[in-house]
């Protein structure tokens, strides 16, 4: 949101800070409260400031700030806002105008709601885990989660668009209202194909079956790397059987339709893996465009970096940061014809901002601000 020109304010606990300044990577792997990858880069284009709403100054500071805001997004447990009298309902009052999105692990009813979670607890709650490493051609490994904060993500972009609605909805009816995002749900929600399979069919969907889908999305080693195929339909297959030199196996042998293909996969795994194994990533996937086959690399970090296409587009930019020095972060997903993304300023430093927001917004002193900081307040 602040990407697309909302003021957002980050607020971080006194002296600690927000737990992503101890998340890396760091610039030569040493540990540094302001020079953590993520949160440089999940923090870009906001303010920052430090106060504690658990102490009675701190509480009503956070109101004061509540009254002005159009949006506050906040990860606490549930009841743990309305145990500091700081609950949607508390805010609306001073605010109705308020829009509160509240992401929790489970959501703020049922019998998990007071449950706590890390990212691997919800991969696997959400039914995501179950199923991947999906193209693997390893399907005997244990279940995993996706990589990266993913499991993080897409709850968080699940209520970015919640929240966009609820502005649209305060446009007509001038309300705000708790907009509830549980990440357990959102990531579910990313499953759609899995999860609607055995709640209109009773049958499970797994990664090692139904047999035929193991021949549909496969990964492969190949000479520099890896390469994954996605061949859902027949002609898709032909393709494939004659970008690996195969034409007259397809035609005469068990490959000749997908009933006989799924009753034995591993033949035709191994036959297409050893041909994969002779060829690098490039010359694999020219290949297969030509013959409209699916294939396409798996890239690393490395290769997405140097991307023609990533630099065609100007994906990554350079961002000057008073403790980093200039570092290369990714801009915007989009590009809007009118209004085109702009880097306003790098993330901030712990309690860059507190002097601006408590001076300018709330009309605080210097000795007051002096005072709130000894007291731990912010």
């Amino acid at each position: 949101m602040a990407d697309l020109g909302a003021e957002v304010i980050h607020v971080e606990p006194p002296g600690t800070g927000d737990d992503a300044r101890r998340s890396p990577p760091f610039p030569g792997d040493v540990p540094h409260p302001e020079k953590s990858g993520l949160f440089l880069f999940l923090n870009t284009n906001k303010l920052g400031i430090t106060l504690n709403p658990g102490l009675p100054r701190g509480k009503e500071i956070f109101e004061r700030l509540a009254a002005q805001a159009d949006v506050l997004v906040e990860d606490w447990p549930p009841r743990h806002t309305e145990g500091l009298g700081l609950g949607h309902q508390e805010l609306r009052a001073r605010n109705p105008g308020l829009i509160v999105a509240s992401i929790t692990p489970f959501g703020r009813s049922g019998p998990y709601k007071d449950y706590r979670a890390y990212p691997l607890n919800i991969a696997h709650a959400g039914g995501q885990g179950y199923v991947l490493p999906l193209p693997s051609p390893d399907l005997e490994r244990a279940p995993t989660m996706i990589g990266g904060n993913t499991t993080e993500y897409d709850p968080g972009q699940t209520a970015a668009v919640a929240i966009l609605a609820a502005l649209y909805s305060r446009r007509i009816t001038g309300e705000g209202q708790l907009v509830e995002v549980s990440m357990q749900e959102a990531v579910l929600s990313m499953q759609r194909v899995e999860a609607v399979i055995f709640a209109n069919g009773g049958e499970v969907s797994t990664r090692k079956g139904p047999r035929a889908e193991r021949l549909i999305t496969m990964m492969f080693d190949c000479k520099d790397g890896h390469v994954v195929m996605v061949t859902p339909l027949e002609h898709q297959w032909e393709a494939l059987m004659k970008l690996i030199g195969n034409t007259e196996w397809f035609e005469n042998r068990p490959s000749a339709s997908p009933r006989v293909r799924a009753e034995n996969p591993e033949a035709m795994i191994e036959r297409i893996g050893s041909w994969m194994k002779e060829h690098e990533r490039e010359e694999i996937c020219r290949r297969a465009q030509a013959l409209s086959c699916p294939i396409t690399p798996i890239n690393s970090s490395e290769d997405v970096v140097k991307s023609e296409q990533m630099d065609a587009r100007g994906i990554f930019v350079e961002m000057e940061h008073p403790e980093v020095g200039t570092v290369r972060i990714p801009s915007a997903p989009y590009h809007f014809s009118k209004t085109p993304w702009r880097l306003l300023r790098p993330a901030p430093l712990l309690g860059e901002h507190n002097e601006k927001i408590y001076r300018e917004r709330l009309g605080c002193g210097g000795e007051e601000l002096q005072a709130l900081e000894k007291a731990g307040v912010i």
